[in-house]
């Protein structure tokens, strides 16, 4: 198992069991760690503390609930964009918003909020319904996050509708909306020269895409639509194309 430095097995902690030369590590990993992994003390693991920082740790102690750790390395995460981009991801059918998920964390996505527009077809109304919802997925998005090296879990937050989605931009924000009815403006073309810092809001459509009128009311809040190319995209491909162009744009991917 294992590997030398940081290419070794990956695990989230939170702060308060992060101390001046040791980790504790509790919860669902530890099984994993046990059982799965069968890992032994002297094996070395990495942990990440959700906020940039990995440590290469050393397993010292393991016991029922707990597995105690020795920091031996601490480094600053290189994994993680210069942009922080928010995904506005329309409510697919199915298990679709799965898949987005999973693929915008591995692509350095920073945030993910689902979106009820006027063609969305999955309402989520209920809110016990998407509180079990939001817990499936972040935690999909916390083992993207392992699986893909990055230094910080993006949070998929609460729901929210279009309208409500762009009275949360910011002036200083670049915000597009790709839009099949859009010819001329691709994502080169818009983002600005030199641009390698700050924020991007991108919105996607559900199956049914978004009405004229939702096109015209993210123009006046200063939305930028772009085609993605001559093809029309599904739902759970249009958001993933958006974000690869971007951050191969800014240099994030792609050499």
């Amino acid at each position: 198992m294992g590997g030398d430095g940081f290419k070794m097995s990956r695990f989230f902690v939170d702060g308060e069991n992060i101390f001046a030369d040791s980790i504790i590590i509790e919860g669902n990993d530890v099984n994993h760690i046990k059982k799965v992994l069968r890992l032994k003390r002297n094996d070395k693991i990495t942990i990440a503390d959700g906020k940039g920082t990995d440590y290469e740790v050393k397993i010292t102690e393991i016991e029922k609930a707990s597995i105690t750790t020795s920091i031996l390395n601490t480094k600053r995460n290189a994994a993680e964009p210069p942009i922080d981009i928010t995904l506005f991801q329309g409510v697919p059918k199915s298990e679709k918003m799965d898949f987005v998920i999973q693929k915008s964390v591995e692509l350095g996505v920073g945030s993910i909020i689902p979106l009820t527009t006027e063609r969305t077809i999955v309402k989520l109304t209920e809110e016990k319904e998407v509180q079990k919802k939001l817990r499936r997925w972040n935690r999909i998005s916390m083992e993207a996050a392992k699986q893909s090296g990055r230094g910080v879990i993006p949070v998929v937050k609460q729901p929210t509708d279009f309208k409500s989605a762009l009275n949360t931009l910011k002036n200083s924000s670049l915000s597009v909306i790709p839009y099949e009815g859009e010819r001329e403006n691709g994502l080169r073309k818009i983002i600005p020269s030199g641009f390698s810092a700050g924020e991007i809001f991108i919105f996607i459509g559900s199956e049914g895409g978004f009405t004229k009128q939702e096109i015209e009311s993210a123009v006046n809040y200063g939305v930028h639509p772009v085609t993605l190319g001559p093809r029309i995209l599904r739902t759970e491909t249009a958001g993933i194309v958006a974000l690869s162009i971007l951050m191969y744009e800014i240099g994030d991917v792609g050499g």
